[in-house]
Formats: C-alpha cells, sequence, structure tokens
C-alpha cells in the first residue's frame, strides 16, 4: 500500500550534511537573475576538467572519490508488470529519508549513474551524499525513452516509495533522460510521489505546463551548459522563464554553466545545494 503524507503530517525539514562541499562548490557565480532563481556559473575546462581529473573526462583525482560506499551498492534485478528492472541500489532499501534516481541519456545505462571516478567523481559524491544522510540512490536501465521505460521508472518509484512511505522523491535526468522526467510529470500516480525534478544538460517541454507536477508546484532544477549542442541552451532558458511568466513564484531554478558544453551539469551540479534547496520547500 502507497502512503502519500501530506505537508501537515511532515515534521522538521531534512538537510544533507556536508560531502566535499569545498572540492564540489560552484567555482565562481559571474551573475544572478530573476530574483536569484537564475545563476550563472563560472565554468573552465582547464579548471573543471583537465586539473579535478587524472585521465580527462576518464578518471578523477583521487581526492574526490571515498570509494567505501560500494559497501553498500547493490546490483539488483527488480520483477514487476511493466518487466525485469536492473539497477544500482546505493544506501537504504528500506525506509529511507529520501530517495534520488539518476536516468541516464541516449547509450548510457545504469553504470553510469554509480561510476564513482567520471564526470569528476560526482555520481561518487550524490551516492555518497545519500549514504551518509540514511537516503538511497537508484540508477536504473529502461527499455527506452517512450512509454514503455516511463513504465518502468514508475513502477521502479512505485516499488520503493511504498518501501519508504513519505520519503522525498528526486528524479535526475540526464540528456534525453529528461523525456522520461516530463512523462512521469505527466503521469497521475506518479507526479503525487515527486518532490523534484532535475534536467541535466535536457530538453524542455511545453506539455509540463498543464501536467498534474506542474499543477502541484514540484520544484524544477534546471542545469545547462552554454554551448551545449545538443540542445541549446537558448529554449531551456526561454522555457525555464515560461514557467515563471505563467506561474510567478513557481519553484524553479536555472544554473547556467558559461563555456560549458553538453555534458557539463552532469560534472558540476552541487547534489547537495540543489537537493537541500528543493528539501527547504518541503515545510
Amino acid at each position: 500500500m502507497s502512503i502519500v503524507l501530506p505537508c501537515s503530517a511532515r515534521s522538521e525539514t531534512l538537510t544533507l550534511a556536508p560531502f566535499k562541499d569545498d572540492l564540489f562548490a560552484y567555482p565562481g557565480v559571474l551573475s544572478t537573475g530573476e530574483g536569484g532563481a537564475h545563476t550563472v556559473v563560472d565554468y573552465r575546462e582547464m579548471r573543471d576538467i583537465n586539473r579535478r581529473d587524472e585521465v580527462p573526462q576518464r578518471r578523477a583525482h583521487r581526492k574526490y572519490v571515498s570509494t567505501g560506499v560500494r559497501s553498500v551498492q547493490n546490483d539488483l534485478v527488480l520483477k514487476t508488470a511493466a518487466g525485469d528492472i536492473r539497477h544500482f541500489a546505493v544506501g537504504t532499501q528500506r525506509g529511507a529519508k529520501l530517495i534520488v534516481l539518476y536516468l541516464h541519456g541516449q547509450g548510457g545505462s545504469r553504470k553510469q549513474g554509480v561510476d564513482d571516478f567520471t564526470f569528476g567523481g560526482n555520481f561518487n559524491r550524490v551516492k555518497n551524499l545519500m549514504a551518509e544522510n540514511g537516503g538511497l540512490y537508484l540508477s536504473p536501465d529502461f527499455s527506452d525513452f517512450g512509454d514503455k521505460g516511463a513504465a518502468e521508472i514508475a513502477a521502479l518509484i512505485t516499488h520503493y516509495s511504498e518501501r519508504s512511505p513519505g520519503a522525498p522523491i528526486f528524479v535526475a535526468c540526464g540528456s534525453m533522460g529528461g523525456v522520461l522526467c516530463w512523462k512521469l510529470a505527466g503521469d497521475k500516480t506518479i507526479a503525487p510521489r515527486l518532490s523534484g525534478l532535475m534536467l541535466l544538460g535536457s530538453l524542455w517541454y511545453e506539455g509540463f505546463l498543464s501536467s498534474p507536477a506542474y499543477k502541484r508546484k514540484v520544484p524544477v532544477f534546471f542545469g545547462q551548459g552554454s554551448r551545449d549542442k545538443v540542445f541549446p541552451i537558448a529554449n531551456q532558458e526561454a522555457f525555464f522563464r515560461s514557467i515563471l511568466a505563467k506561474s510567478p513564484g513557481y519553484p524553479a531554478r536555472f544554473v547556467r554553466f558559461e563555456t560549458g558544453t553538453h555534458g557539463t551539469p552532469i560534472r558540476m551540479i552541487d547534489w547537495r545545494a540543489a537537493l537541500n534547496w528543493m528539501l527547504s520547500l518541503r515545510s
């Protein structure tokens, strides 16, 4: 049986404790706008890839990574009516305080979201943040970016939300994975379970403005590189601003990584800052 706690039933706000904040905080803010909802972050390939990685784009320097978290990482198969779902689960599988899912883009797999050394060690950080704060991190495979894949992720969310009643659920989508984020936002069964969506180098979807998640004011975080050639930043920024125009004060934030490319947001997102912002809205 699924339990979704109303706002009045929630107790004190959960705040994630620091984990390597000095290494993963944004390197510098160039400007802010939209009342603080839009931030332009300084990004430099020489510093943020070449100095951060022992092998550029393949292996982060050891100080960015803590591999002890592998002791609470499991490669599992969940059998559901939507099919068998292979996924990694990191952290507390029952009674989790919060749940974070990462949905990969085209050509990826469940392994991308648990790779400790790629993307500057940033996946290792979110794994450790969940493990250290009583949370659960999930990185699944799925069949496609269509209805079948969405049904599989919905089944995964349902399974783990029932094991951790009342836990806020955040879905982060990289690149084409964003199609699934928007499909989940439109799912009348799943939308009530969502506490936040995170679009990382991803795409826009006008249909969100009429979705159940939008009507519930589910927080949305956008991270985009200014030189993204796959999903041009002008389109994503315009969509972000259309949300604010239609619903002033809507809980949406946009971080623009200046000179960053398609994969930059996955490398550079400050997971703790983004998740704590979303958690702070659960009053």
